[in-house]
């Protein structure tokens, strides 16, 4: 399928990389505002540029567009492609709010062409496997299902664009931009959420009107109990990874970005020992803990190609709406909790 990309900054360049890694996917051409960024894009890859979203979209061999602009400024674009008649994958978060997300969805269904969202930490080894352990009942009875993204961003990343740190565009601080991955990843093996209690801070930050750190404790609906704690933050030399923890009665797990710090069960099978010969914590910096730019684009290249087979085989995809809808869901609880001071709001 020949991919457009709307948005030329940092993130349509990431998705640039990726496209033109795929194995059923080609780039085909950029939109940006900006026609100085979508020139320099469009020549670096050997693209057409467009400044103009209509005639981008009348481009009658563009048949997938991928959406990278600012995160409260998911809903036009994408709305003008679903409408003419494109596929559309977006950016984290989807939109904002679910309110935003709905209307999506309802312009998908109604133009029948798919919405998928990048949720990209789904896409390697380690959480293929931690999926299937918690799919298989490997933890007996769930106890505890937390989160920890206890990164770091100077004040000159709230700076460098007037819409970071923005309710408007960018939806929340910490637990909306950095952590929404990590928050559906959660959500992606634990199961819904309840119930949530929530605080919220802005402690080492000016000149934003979000958080920079997040504290909220879980109910599940399978009976588990947890927190999410989100923050930018922490500093390390290193940055620290992402992390996502599942205990129960018959086993636990602890995942650190890619890679597991604790893979320990009652019942072993012949896969454990494979699993923790190859995919058990090393000493690496963490995926973007620090720097927002470090982050590899392979995990990227095989969302796309998910959505790509999805189209072609006539199913949702893994990352459809319907499943990017669950992490906005569950942060805008949070917020509305912490807004409350910490009053239990129930999903």
């Amino acid at each position: 399928m020949k991919f457009g990309i709307i948005g030329a900054g940092m993130i349509g360049r990431f998705h640039a990389k990726a496209i033109t890694d795929m194995a059923n996917g080609t780039l085909h051409s950029v939109l940006d505002r900006s026609p100085e960024r979508a020139d320099e894009l469009a020549a670096e890859f050997g693209i057409k540029a467009y400044y103009d979203i209509d005639d981008f979209l009348a481009d009658p061999e563009l048949e997938i567009v991928t959406v990278g602009t600012p995160s409260g400024a998911h809903l036009d674009p994408t709305l003008a492609a679903l409408n003419a008649g494109k596929h559309a994958i977006v950016e984290k978060p989807l939109e904002i709010t679910t309110e935003r997300v709905d209307q999506l969805i309802a312009a998908a269904t109604t133009n029948g062409k798919t919405l998928a969202a990048v949720l990209n930490r789904r896409f390697h080894p380690g959480m293929n496997a931690f999926k299937k352990a918690a799919d298989a009942g490997r933890f007996g009875t769930l106890a505890s299902a937390s989160a920890y993204i206890k990164w770091f961003r100077d004040q000159a990343y709230y700076d460098s664009a007037g819409w970071r740190g923005t309710w408007a565009l960018d939806g929340g601080g910490a637990l909306m931009n950095q952590s929404i991955h990590t928050v559906d990843a959660l959500l992606h093996l634990a199961g819904p959420v309840k119930s949530v209690q929530a605080n919220t801070v802005c402690l080492a930050h000016e000149r934003i009107e979000v958080e920079d750190h997040c504290v909220a404790v879980l109910e599940f609906e399978n009976g588990a109990r947890g927190v999410i704690e989100a923050s930018t933050c922490c500093w390390s030399k290193d940055g620290h990874p992402a992390r996502v923890q599942l205990s129960g009665t018959k086993g636990s797990v602890f995942l650190a970005d890619e890679s597991f710090e604790t893979w320990d069960f009652a019942e072993e099978t012949p896969e454990d020992d494979q699993i923790r010969a190859t995919l058990m914590k090393g000493q690496e910096a963490g995926l973007g803990a620090n720097d927002p730019t470090a982050i590899n684009t392979y995990q990227h290249q095989r969302n796309f190609e998910e959505v790509v087979n999805a189209i072609h085989e006539g199913r949702e995809p893994i990352t459809s709406a319907a499943e990017a809808r669950k992490p906005v869901a569950l942060i805008e609880a949070i917020y509305r909790s912490a807004a409350q001071d910490g009053k239990k709001i129930t999903l």
